[in-house]
């Protein structure tokens, strides 16, 4: 790690140097999910399009695992960095992988015995039953590689190595991207061959990871040598990864309560929601990858103490969060049927898309600044607000305005759902952040 970019560099440099290369390695994982629902579009079936709908809660669940110690593992290690106290960083890191690797296989029994309830419960029809289990099959085994894969890239981007972050996504993304074509397509696998594709990446990206440990000047390590397990590590990981993993795991339950409110509507509606939530990928995984690029240096300060230059870290990136928010829901409110045309040529699925779209688009210019609050929470270690945040934005305010929204307005109603949601997760970010901010001084 470079403590120059942490401690010297001009704000705008130090942010860009971790911002951009992760950045660009979370537009490299939406291009990922983007590619398979291109191929699988390829095959003029709805029904396959709405399975991998119907299967993304299940791939969110395995994210949040990876979330659980690489956001709390890679905060945690950004702090003890900052306090120059390497041996605990390294033992982090190795603590981090190995629990990402028993979590998944965990998974992975849990997934191939429950099989049938969970989709049941994901909300599939008669129609997409089989599609999605064959899909959710080949998630389920490869879901050690998936979790670690997630936790890995957050613990690497910790000592500030954003560029070797970034290219484990993307070799994992091109061979993703080389893959789908020839197990969708032309090996007639169709959405299955979508999730061998998938695993197969990520497995070649912690393949990269491991030999980034093992060969590069790294300062963390995976070795079973340093795997040590403390009262103060566990409570520092689990305070600042639960609240992360809580929102990726609450975004699963309300991803399926929503196919299951949509699906009511019929399986074109699940087809076309399917579509833009990958479509709307792009803004929110570039806003998450600028929040989470400067969560090191925002960590790295506060354990430093030098309060001014995380401030203005933080006020430098709220700008330029809000502004590329706005720039993306302007473009894509006017590209937006041509961009879901790319998927889907049924003009059923592209006319409510095209609806959804836009609907949806109103909430991206607030994200920003919601990200960026919860990223500084979790990089200071504050797990309690946190927490507040995960929970608002994907239960205890989604939830209700989703049942509420139904009633009163139908279809419509549970398209707004998530963008009211949104906006007023955000005022409670800024609440909470102001009220944190004034106990400090």
């Amino acid at each position: 790690m470079k403590n120059d970019i942490f401690e010297n560099l001009p704000i705008y440099k130090a942010v860009g140097s971790l911002a951009l290369p992760t950045m660009m390695g979370m537009l490299v994982m939406v291009v990922y999910n983007l590619t398979g629902t291109f191929f699988v579009g390829q095959l003029h079936d709805a029904n396959q399009i709405a399975a991998i709908t119907i299967s993304m809660p299940i791939f969110l669940l395995l994210m949040a695992f990876g979330t659980l110690l690489g956001v709390g593992g890679g905060s945690y290690i950004s702090i003890l960095l900052g306090k120059k106290e390497g041996v605990e960083a390294k033992q982090a890191a190795s603590f981090a992988f190995y629990g990402s690797l028993v979590i998944g296989v965990i998974c992975m029994l849990v997934g191939l015995m429950f099989m049938q309830q969970i989709l049941s419960l994901s909300g599939a029809s008669v129609h997409t039953y089989e599609y999605a289990k064959g899909y959710l099959m080949i998630i389920a085994i490869g879901s050690p590689a998936i979790v670690a894969s997630f936790s890995l890239g957050q613990i690497i981007r910790a000592e500030g190595a954003a560029k070797e972050a970034m290219a484990g996504m993307m070799i994992g993304t091109i061979i993703n991207i080389v893959l789908d074509p020839i197990f969708i397509l032309w090996m007639g696998m169709g959405v299955t061959g979508a999730a061998v594709a998938t695993v197969l990446a990520n497995v070649i990206s912690v393949c990269y990871y491991i030999d980034y440990f093992v060969k590069k000047n790294s300062q963390l390590s995976i070795s079973l040598k340093s795997f040590v397990l403390t009262k103060k590590m566990l409570k520092a990981v689990f305070s600042i990864g639960t609240p992360a993993s809580i929102n990726s795991l609450l975004m699963s339950t309300s991803n399926i309560i929503l196919n299951n409110f949509a699906v009511q509507y019929g399986d074109n509606v699940v087809a076309a929601l399917g579509v833009v939530s990958r479509v709307i990928l792009i803004p929110i995984m570039l806003l998450l990858g600028l929040c989470q690029g400067v969560q090191p240096l925002i960590g790295y300060n506060y354990a430093a103490n030098n309060k001014k230059r995380m401030t203005d870290i933080i006020n430098f990136t709220a700008i330029w969060g809000t502004a590329i928010g706005a720039i993306f829901t302007i473009l894509l409110y006017w590209i937006g049927k041509s961009v879901i045309e790319v998927f889907s040529n049924d003009p059923a699925v592209v006319n409510l898309g095209e609806y959804f779209l836009q609907v949806i688009l109103l909430s991206i210019p607030f994200l920003g600044i919601q990200f960026l609050v919860t990223t500084s929470f979790q990089a200071m270690g504050k797990g309690i607000p946190s927490l507040w945040l995960s929970i608002s934005r994907q239960g205890i305010l989604f939830i209700p305005i989703l049942i509420l929204a139904n009633e009163w307005g139908g279809l419509k109603g549970v398209i707004s759902a998530q963008p009211l949601t949104d906006i007023m997760t955000t005022v409670l970010a800024i609440v909470l952040f102001y009220r944190e901010i004034r106990k400090k001084h």
